[in-house]
């Protein structure tokens, strides 16, 4: 596939393309250079789609607060400096 460069810098993906990634008009995506210098394309997927994603049957979700506790107390651990807020 390939897309001409607009006078604006911009580009179009092609329909295959935001099918394959699953994007529509006005959704985000992100661009990465991988190590070997490769450039990637991802959409940007909203927090809220990672709801329940690792439910466990019979345990309480756990809250952002108490996840970020439990980060902020594992850098304490290991040595590393606390997030600035």
């Amino acid at each position: 596939m390939e897309s001409k460069l607009t006078s604006k810098g911009q580009v179009t993906i092609p329909k295959a393309l935001r099918e394959a990634l699953g994007v529509k008009p006005g959704d985000t995506v992100r661009f990465f250079k991988n190590i070997d210098g490769h450039w990637v394309i991802l959409p940007t997927v909203p927090v809220t789609a990672l709801r329940g994603m690792f439910a466990r049957p019979g345990r309480k979700p756990v809250s952002l607060r108490a996840m970020q506790h439990a980060i902020e107390q594992g850098a304490i651990e290991s040595g590393l400096p606390r997030a600035r807020r």
